[in-house]
């Protein structure tokens, strides 16, 4: 693709990139994709997709693996067109489907980052657990909305315990996690017994109910289906065709918008007064960076922190904010995370 090399990786700070975007006098479109596909060399792949992408001026978060390719990005309006039409140039790319953004304000990503992991959703599981070629039925919107009045039928958030908690289905489990790694064990646990029933899976935009679809049919589960293009493509069709939104709430996104209204519906609380609230933040001190739930008065009061220990630690000095990061280091991110979440729920009548 002739390429240069210096194209393939961004030497602009936080700051630069920000300031870049809010200089932008266009529109961008925010859209996710994902497919499950053979890629012989991702590293050489890799290099071409970011200069081409880039070339675009795409931004976004992209990962790829020898199963395939995961991506949520933002495109230019002006770039849109071309950008689909080069789609059908890689052969790992050709009729993948693109899942548009509900709510877009053009800010959703500040850069384009091109990464090579094991897998592009990260799972936990032996490669014999599950086969992605064996997965449950698609459903449409309308499909969707009428098996979930069955009887006998299960609906199952394959999402993490946050994105749940600000929206889902009517009458959905969830596994309560905190990543997917923990999902498919919990979920396999949540449904034992229930193999002849009928199971409706879904998620964002749907590839974490390709592998949960693909392990519970491996696991014996025979009447096993998954909302088609996640709760992304759900939004837009029952406005497209008219029909019942029977979700309820916002939609998590993985972007700097953390998410996208699907209904009016505010179904959640801010973490430290018990305000009606469904607006993520992460906590400004960067060695906690916890993600919770936050009301804009509690975010003035505790300046976007999550705790007032966090706020305190924020305002030290810098040689002993690292005494504290070695402490962190130790103890290990999770763990450090985990031992301050109980704190969030105590922090309101601290005043």
């Amino acid at each position: 693709m002739g390429e240069k090399k210096q194209a393939l990786f961004n030497k602009l700070g936080r700051p630069e990139l920000e300031e870049e975007l809010r200089n932008e006098t266009f529109k961008r479109i925010t859209v996710s994709l994902y497919s499950y596909v053979n890629i012989k060399n991702p590293d050489v792949f890799r290099d071409v997709l970011y200069g081409r992408w880039a070339g675009f001026n795409i931004k976004g978060r992209i990962y790829l693996a020898k199963e395939g390719i995961n991506a949520q990005f933002s495109c230019p309006e002006q770039n849109w067109e071309a950008f689909k039409t080069s789609l059908e140039d890689y052969d790992y790319l050709k009729n993948v489907p693109l899942k548009i953004a509900v709510e877009d304000d053009g800010k959703s990503f500040i850069k384009l980052t091109i990464k090579v992991r094991d897998r592009i959703l990260a799972d936990g599981m032996d490669d014999d657990a599950y086969d992605t070629s064996n997965v449950g039925k698609h459903l449409t919107a309308a499909e969707w909305n009428k098996d979930m009045a069955g009887p006998d039928t299960i609906i199952v958030d394959v999402r993490n315990h946050y994105e749940h908690e600000i929206g889902h289905f009517k009458g959905s489990v969830c596994a309560e996690s905190d990543t997917f790694k923990e999902d498919l064990p919990k979920i396999h646990d949540k449904l034992k017994g229930k193999e002849n029933q009928k199971i409706l899976l879904y998620c964002t935009g749907g590839i974490r109910c390709e592998k949960t679809s693909a392990f519970l049919k491996h696991k014996g589960f025979e009447d096993v289906n998954q909302l088609h293009g996640g709760i992304i493509d759900y939004a837009r069709q029952i406005e497209a065709e008219g029909l019942e939104n029977n979700f309820i709430g916002k939609n998590f996104v993985f972007d700097e918008r953390r998410g996208e209204r699907v209904s009016d519906d505010i179904i959640s609380s801010c973490h430290q007064c018990g305000e009606t609230c469904d607006n993520h933040t992460n906590c400004e001190y960067l060695d906690c960076n916890l993600l919770f739930i936050q009301c804009n008065n509690c975010k003035a009061e505790f300046e976007n922190c999550c705790s007032t220990e966090c706020l305190e630690h924020s305002k030290l000095p810098i040689e002993e904010q690292k005494e504290l990061r070695k402490i962190r280091e130790k103890k290990g991110l999770l763990d450090y995370q985990k031992s301050l979440r109980p704190k969030i729920k105590g922090i309101r009548k601290e005043k």
